[in-house]
């Protein structure tokens, strides 16, 4: 298990958790980007099987837990851009 890794994956998964609850609370597409979303959400699926294929150890789920994150995040997004359009009505 590579410590360096293990610490990346914790830094970006700790600032995923304050965009969600933002993302929830604001009800705004504002400053977020699906491109964005999706390529990230495609980098933890590589990371994952990379990890699955080559090289299996813990750190697996931390991308899996990610995942997760930047996934609710990207749905938010969608939910967000659907009640934008609403009130645009």
């Amino acid at each position: 298990m590579s410590i360096f890794e293990m610490l990346m994956l914790l830094c970006f998964g700790a600032a995923w958790p304050f965009s969600i609850y933002k993302s929830y609370k604001s009800k705004s597409v504002a400053g977020k980007s699906p491109y964005f979303l999706v390529i990230l959400i495609v980098g933890y699926i590589f990371g994952i099987l990379n990890k699955i294929i080559y090289n299996f150890d813990g750190v697996v789920y931390l991308y899996a837990l990610n995942l997760v994150m930047v996934t609710i995040d990207f749905i938010l997004y969608l939910r967000n851009l659907k009640l934008l359009k609403t009130e645009q009505k």
